[in-house]
């Protein structure tokens, strides 16, 4: 695998370390884990930390119904890309130095790092679609599988060792909070660099086409539903599936605060899901290619209701079999991600599948701030209401998967 990436072009070396360093930074600053559990040292609500990863992956997708309308008109995509580089580096710089600079005020520090973060979220979401236009220009359709394999597997092994650098910080005498400060300044540099790296790809030009009235395209939402049942089918197990996952942003703090582990374990728990992920990316591909992607949602369905129910059940002192839950969610939200994407594109008709793909993001975007309403049940009546919540979720959600289209 790494000898044909030597002999590959410029753009496909560009695209593939690009790959690796997000992989990379992820590890230092995964919303879920990291900065959880950094907002969780300032007694933030868990509302609040339930905000964070909501902010991350909602924030990602909101934009792109309108980043779809806009882009056709760009010659060349890789402009818009570069552009959000920057925006996403302040928005870096600002939390990293809210972190160290606004501990005396830490109101006001989470106002800055989680304002921070949502200009980050939403840039990256517009520099989505740019990304995928320019890799489906420059890396040829033939190559592309292997293309990501390699950015997939070689970057899971470096956010391995992120975790353990992690874990090392944050087991060192450096005080809180310039332990995190130092964590999500490397991230910073790492996902610059990365940033940096894919900017630099040589992008072919294309026939601009007219912008797209993206008002319109919210304004035929209802009547896009309305005119595929299958699509309103799939549409509900998402939304099933997005607040049933209200409870993972708290499995890291449920870890610390309830059952009392060392704040070390945080670089244990990103190294337990950087080493899941890609092992069952091949278990998951596996069972694709046997079975439809329906058969991918129930089964990863039934993993991710273990995990709350596995938290719950785990007593204090259980230091290494608390893994199991970043294991088992890690696993599911695999075969979540491969089966949606898979299922989505079958069921698109070729015609609108930009249409089919935007109402999906718009909806499942909003429908990912859920995190929000976990932390309120956890708030008000502690982390196991909001765990048991979301196994009863994951449950009607497995059910829900029947009403999907069978794919032939």
């Amino acid at each position: 695998m790494l000898k044909q990436l030597f002999r590959e072009d410029r753009n496909y070396k560009l695209g593939v370390g690009n790959g690796w360093l997000v992989y990379c930074a992820d590890g230092f600053m995964n919303p879920a884990v990291v900065m959880a559990a950094f907002a969780s040292r300032l007694d933030a609500p868990a509302a609040i930390i339930g905000l964070l990863p909501a902010i991350a992956a909602g924030g990602w997708m909101l934009p792109q119904i309108i980043v779809a309308a806009f882009l056709p008109s760009q010659a060349q995509k890789i402009q818009t890309y570069r552009s959000t580089a920057w925006v996403r580096t302040g928005a870096h710089i600002v939390m990293v130095a809210s972190s160290a600079l606004l501990i005396q005020h830490p109101v006001w520090l989470l106002v800055c790092f989680i304002s921070a973060m949502m200009i980050n979220s939403l840039a990256s979401g517009v520099s989505g679609l740019p990304f995928l236009e320019v890799i489906s220009k420059v890396v040829p359709a033939e190559k592309r599988n292997n293309f990501f394999a390699v950015r997939n597997l070689f970057g899971g092994v470096l956010a391995f060792f992120s975790g353990l650098a992690v874990r090392k910080i944050l087991d060192s005498p450096l005080e809180f909070p310039y332990d995190y400060t130092l964590i999500f300044g490397i991230g910073t540099v790492l996902f610059n660099i990365a940033w940096t790296m894919f900017g630099w790809i040589e992008e072919p030009r294309d026939e601009v086409k007219p912008k797209a009235d993206w008002l319109s395209e919210v304004r035929n939402i209802p009547q896009t539903l309305r005119s595929d049942p299958f699509l309103r089918a799939f549409l509900g197990v998402r939304l099933w599936l997005a607040f049933a996952a209200m409870c993972e942003p708290f499995y890291a703090v449920y870890a610390l605060k309830v059952l009392h582990m060392p704040r070390s374990m945080i670089g244990v728990f990103i190294m337990t899901i950087t080493i899941v992920a890609p092992l069952s990316n091949l278990l998951w591909a596996r069972v694709g290619n046997l079975k439809d992607s329906r058969r991918v949602i129930r089964l990863s369905s039934v993993l991710a209701l273990c995990a709350p129910l596995l938290a719950l059940a785990l007593p204090q002192g259980s230091l290494y079999s608390y893994l199991w839950v970043f294991a088992l969610s890690s696993v599911a939200n695999q075969g979540f991600n491969l089966a949606h994407t898979n299922h989505l594109l079958n069921l698109a008709p070729e015609h609108s599948r930009s249409r089919y793909i935007g109402v999906i993001n718009t909806l499942v975007g909003i429908a990912l701030f859920a995190p929000v309403l976990g932390g309120l049940l956890a708030d008000s009546g502690g982390y196991r209401v909001t765990f048991l919540l979301s196994s009863v979720l994951f449950v009607l959600a497995w059910w829900r998967v029947g009403t999907l289209k069978r794919e032939a």
